[in-house]
């Protein structure tokens, strides 16, 4: 699985990191649903350290389509409110 951190590039994932990624975006769509600024902040930087810490990174000179496509750090509540609904970005 390849996934896309806006900005920062891509990273391939195993199908075992699937599961506790999907953890923290229910996390990051649940604060979302709370209007929890820091609780949704805190979620989406754990989304994004996970992904750096189990992922391989994607070489700038490889094409590949991402698979999920995460936002940056900086994604106000307000942007997130599209972005995280239902089940969030990582279906299942």
């Amino acid at each position: 699985m390849i996934v896309r951190i806006m900005g920062e590039g891509q990273f391939s994932l195993g199908s075992a990191e699937l599961d506790k990624l999907n953890e923290l975006d229910n996390a990051v769509v649940a604060a979302v649903a709370r209007a929890d600024a820091a609780g949704f902040s805190r979620a989406l930087q754990a989304m994004i350290d996970q992904v750096k810490a189990q992922g391989k990174p994607v070489g700038a000179a490889e094409l590949v389509t991402s698979d999920i496509v995460l936002p940056s750090a900086d994604l106000s509540l307000e942007e997130a409110s599209a972005l995280f609904t239902g089940e969030g970005l990582i279906p299942g």
